[in-house]
């Protein structure tokens, strides 16, 4: 005869946060206060009690509030690299297609993080950190599309012109500024309806010499 079932739980010891645990906590805290308020009234206390720790404990895996944005940022930056290397990657020999599947991917990822973006741009005057990690970023992209304007070019695809890295960094920082007024609703801006036409027009006109370039 068998006895009766255990109660749900009994005999088991409530798993403990762990530390990766009680970080992710504190990222996601953060990205939802700031859709919230501005990072400016979020604070320390803010984020540890809605992560479920102390101030101390707060402290054991950040620095500081801006440390804690920072660390979002690596992680949305890192989406979007991986996601722009990837279309542009799939593109199969179409320019265009590739190019604003590029677009697109940068788009979205930053728009599905738009507090976070503001937060960061409000950061980057006052925070060598934040700068630093801007600068790493842009850089990876300039590199990235340099490499595939000097593809293009070696393919006969795309005419010569001015050196491909100096045209990789006109056109990124054009991205980072266009893209960044319009999600902040600054004006003037590009309306996010036209946003990803008008920046891949500047692109391909810029890389080939026209809006449509042969495969």
């Amino acid at each position: 005869m068998t006895g009766p079932a255990p109660a749900p739980g009994r005999g088991r010891r409530a798993r403990r946060p762990s530390g990766d645990d009680r970080e992710r906590a504190l990222l996601a805290t953060a990205e939802a206060l700031l859709a919230q308020r501005p990072l400016a009234e979020i604070s320390v206390d803010d984020l540890a009690r809605g992560a479920g720790i102390s101030r101390p404990t707060f402290y054991f895996y950040f620095a500081s509030k801006d440390a804690v944005v920072l660390a979002l940022l690596d992680r949305v930056v890192a989406e979007a690299h991986a996601l722009r290397s990837a279309a542009l990657a799939g593109a199969g020999g179409d320019a265009r297609a590739g190019w604003r599947a590029a677009l697109v991917a940068v788009r979205d990822t930053f728009t599905a993080h738009r507090a976070l973006t503001a937060a960061a741009t409000q950061l980057l005057a006052g925070s060598a950190e934040v700068r630093e990690l801007w600068a790493r970023v842009m850089e990876g992209f300039v590199a990235e599309t340099a490499a595939a304007i000097e593809a293009e070019r070696a393919r006969g695809a795309a005419p010569g012109g001015p050196p491909a890295r100096d045209l990789a960094v006109a056109l990124n920082w054009m991205n980072e500024r266009v893209i960044q007024g319009t999600l902040a609703g600054q004006q003037p801006a590009v309306g996010e309806a036209d946003l990803i036409d008008v920046l891949l027009t500047v692109w391909l006109r810029a890389i080939y010499g026209t809006d449509e370039p042969s495969r």
